[in-house]
């Protein structure tokens, strides 16, 4: 149970992917500040990602091949409302998101304000980002992101987010890898559901996405357009 909400049941969903260094002291630190209801969705890591998160109390949910982080989130709410979930954080396994943020994070759905809330790094606190991400790539991304979807946020392809179940049973991810970011947002404003962008704090400890990461994101929503 959740000390900070007794009444909420709250799950806290990690795509991970080889994060066998970090994902020990993320689930560590998420029990610290009262969440352990824990999803650890192991998608086909070639390390031990999954036995460590099990061994440290994590539900692991353990996908046979690797299909990417959207598959993993999928796969992780669709798990979290047929458990009883009332609320669903996405939270990466990378050590970057901070846990003192979910509070944050989850506090306007609970309060009504909301049902989907998203964090930005550019209305929080971002450490250590690189020059070309927070000039470059990001802005590029958020033009992007409002040609497919039609909202203009402060931030784009930031994991961070939380979700009533409500609108957990609206959103169906089927973007399997990074452009489930944008597909998300389009789902948003498809199914008109009331958000807030939540200041969060990221602490990046390597570069992360690159210019060729951001094209396959471009590509895999145009792909995803033609298909449907």
């Amino acid at each position: 149970m959740n000390g900070l909400n007794p009444n909420k049941k709250i799950f806290i969903i990690i795509p991970a992917w080889n994060e066998k260094e970090r994902i020990v002291q993320v689930i560590a630190n998420l029990k610290k500040h009262g969440y352990d209801r824990i999803v650890v969705v192991d998608d086909s890591s070639c390390d031990n990602t999954g036995k460590l998160a099990k061994e440290n109390g994590a539900i692991v949910l353990s996908h046979i091949i690797n299909r990417g982080q959207g598959a993993a989130l999928q796969t992780g709410n669709t798990y979290a409302v047929k458990n009883g979930a009332d609320i669903i954080v996405h939270f990466d396994a990378d050590g970057q998101m901070r846990p003192e943020d979910i509070s944050k994070m989850i506090e306007p759905i609970i309060n009504g304000k909301a049902e989907i809330t998203l964090g930005s790094r550019f209305l929080g606190q971002t450490k250590n980002i690189p020059f070309t991400k927070r000039y470059i790539l990001l802005p590029v991304s958020r033009l992007i992101n409002y040609l497919f979807t039609g909202l203009w946020l402060s931030d784009v392809h930031n994991g961070f987010r939380a979700l009533s179940k409500e609108a957990c049973l609206k959103i169906n991810i089927k973007q399997d890898e990074f452009s489930h970011a944008t597909e998300i947002i389009e789902q948003i404003k498809i199914n008109n559901l009331r958000y807030e962008e939540v200041p969060v704090t990221i602490i990046y400890h390597e570069y992360g996405m690159n210019l060729f990461g951001a094209f396959r994101i471009l590509k895999e929503l145009l792909i995803g357009k033609l298909i449907r």
